[in-house]
């Protein structure tokens, strides 16, 4: 049997990780357990985690009840199964329950998550922020997942994407859109809409600015 090129190349190739083709985001608590548990069974039946599991403050905190959901982010994370592949996606850097997020989920389930989420990225110094919350607790190794979710984000995507604690960018279509102000209108997010408008297009393959 010939050796698969995984096998042997090495070179860039030599640290690549995989991810899941699936993350699952949801944030209320019935639809967050029922995840976990699909997650579970899944990987009972296929013998590997096939997809992840994102557990969501941003979309799934009532306003005024960011830290009691924090609090339950926290516990269902550290209650998943050792094998299980679990996330949190915190609140923007800069909403005021952000660094509360982080103290609370990264500082006490860090060892069970798989990566931290952090939405509306716009710069470097925003990865900055979070990296300094998460080590500030403790979670000097956990990954950064990023969502770029406006034209400024899409600008400065390669310098984003080059700092050394983010593992993944993701691509915020939703508010991509939104960000617009009717410039795109809503068809822009439909299944045919996001592969045709060209502002969609341009952002999707964007190139790095010239220097």
């Amino acid at each position: 049997m010939k050796p698969h090129p995984r096998s042997i190349l090495l070179g860039a190739q030599a640290s690549a990780f995989s991810l899941p083709v699936c993350d699952h985001y949801s944030g209320v608590e019935a639809r967050m357990k029922k995840s976990l548990q699909l997650q579970a069974e899944l990987t009972e039946e296929f013998g590997t985690c096939v997809f992840d599991v994102t557990l969501d403050c941003e979309d799934g905190a009532p306003v005024g009840g960011e830290a009691e959901h924090a609090a339950l982010v926290t516990s269902l994370a550290l209650g998943a199964a050792p094998e299980a592949r679990v996330a949190v996606r915190v609140h923007p850097v800069d909403h005021p329950a952000f660094h509360a997020d982080v103290a609370t989920i990264a500082g006490q389930a860090a060892s069970n998550l798989v990566h931290l989420m952090v939405p509306k990225v716009e710069s470097v110094a925003d990865v900055q922020t979070a990296v300094a919350a998460l080590d500030a607790c403790g979670a000097t190794s956990l990954p950064l997942h990023v969502l770029i979710e406006s034209p400024a984000a899409v600008h400065r995507a390669f310098d984003i994407a080059a700092h050394p604690r983010v593992q993944s960018l993701s691509f915020g279509l939703m508010d991509f859109v939104s960000s617009h102000g009717g410039a795109i209108p809503s068809d822009g997010m439909g299944v045919a809409g996001q592969f045709s408008h060209p502002l969609v297009l341009r952002a999707k393959g964007s190139k790095p600015a010239e220097r």
